[in-house]
């Protein structure tokens, strides 16, 4: 079985890092503090609330003066990078929260994220005082470290997951996308990544925005064109006709049908729970000028409320030329997954062309 990623926070974790900590404050009273974390609940705390466990206690064991024990974190900080190392930051939120510790806080914040990460720490500061702590992030974007720069697109997306929610970003994202506006370019694919995870976010609560800020940043850079695609991607999925045209996709219409036919089959068209099938498809492009397509299949999943709910997988996203004919399959599982659960039924499942349903075909799951 899988180790649960949770479980990177173990006895053995946290008296290595507790001898981290002892080396800098020699009084840390190390069985102790492995003792409160480790409680009799601690095996049924999932990861987020493990984090916040440890930080908690550390808060117990570390002096109560708080710029004397961030000076202790800070000295052990450079052995303590990565993930695990995320309750650095999250002991911030927790500690750092009054008005006297804004300063050190910022500064901690912008020290610790660059060893693991800030981005959820700093959203606590966000609720507490958004403009405030976005005129933090406007600095933070022109930082020379590119993590630091991250944190400044990163912590301020209305919908990171795992993060509290942003909702006055969901209802008008404008100081966000004056963030986004200082690192559309930026030279670090890390930045950029996280920039436009933000626009994604920001298009599933205001996609005419996100639409109009792709038009004025699109043709001025490669590295911002990537960002305005991967930014659209939800856009995309949806076959937005705006942001289908702006990318390029060739239109259908009931007059000008994008393909001429079409077919998607599975086999088996039966199986149980936690098998897989083999989807195969095919279609004619219509004739003329070169075509960009998108090829999607689409799933109408049965839910635990026995109503469909359609996800969609890509097959291919290119150019072909006209009158072209394109096959191909796909192995799909239907495995249970973490974040998706599978009911017997009849699922439907369809053949897109730039988010058109050209063809259609079905599969009866049953239960093991």
């Amino acid at each position: 079985m899988a180790e649960l990623l949770k479980d990177i926070y173990n006895e053995e974790f946290l008296l290595d890092f507790s001898k981290k900590v002892q080396s800098a404050y020699s009084v840390f009273d190390t069985t102790a503090f492995v003792a409160a974390v480790m409680d009799d609940a601690w095996d049924t705390l999932p990861l987020k609330a493990r984090t916040r466990r440890i930080s908690e206690k550390l808060g117990l064991y570390l002096p109560n003066d708080y710029a004397a024990a961030l000076e202790i974190l800070y000295a052990i900080a450079d052995s303590c990078i990565g993930f695990p190392y995320l309750f650095f930051p999250d002991f911030v939120e927790v500690y750092g929260r009054e008005e006297q510790h804004w300063e050190l806080s910022m500064n901690a914040l912008e020290n610790f994220t660059q060893k693991s990460s800030a981005e959820f720490a700093i959203r606590t500061f966000i609720l507490s005082d958004p403009e405030r702590a976005m005129h933090q992030m406007d600095i933070w974007a022109e930082h020379s470290s590119e993590h630091v720069r991250r944190l400044a697109s990163e912590g301020c997306r209305p919908r990171l997951p795992w993060g509290q929610a942003l909702s006055m970003f969901k209802e008008d994202p404008a100081s966000v996308l004056s963030i986004l506006e200082l690192l559309k370019a930026d030279p670090s694919l890390y930045v950029r990544k996280s920039v436009a995870n933000n626009l994604n976010d920001i298009a599933k609560d205001n996609p005419a925005l996100v639409i109009a800020t792709a038009r004025r940043w699109i043709g001025d850079n490669p590295d911002t064109d990537w960002i305005i695609r991967h930014g659209c991607r939800t856009l995309i999925r949806k076959a937005n006709p705006e942001v289908m045209e702006l990318f390029g996709y060739a239109s259908s219409t009931e007059e000008v049908p994008l393909t001429t036919s079409a077919s998607i089959s599975v086999q088996p068209s039966t199986l149980m729970i936690g098998d897989s099938c083999e989807i195969q498809y095919s279609l004619d492009v219509r004739g003329g000028e070169s075509l960009h397509i998108r090829i999607e299949y689409g799933i109408y999943f049965i839910k635990a409320s026995g109503k469909p709910s359609r996800k969609l997988f890509l097959l291919s996203d290119k150019t072909v030329s006209g009158g072209i004919r394109l096959t191909g399959a796909r192995r799909h599982s239907w495995a249970n997954l973490t974040t998706r659960r599978h009911y017997p039924g009849n699922h439907k499942i369809v053949l897109l062309v730039n988010g058109v349903e050209v063809a259609e075909t079905s599969l009866t799951l049953q239960s093991p």
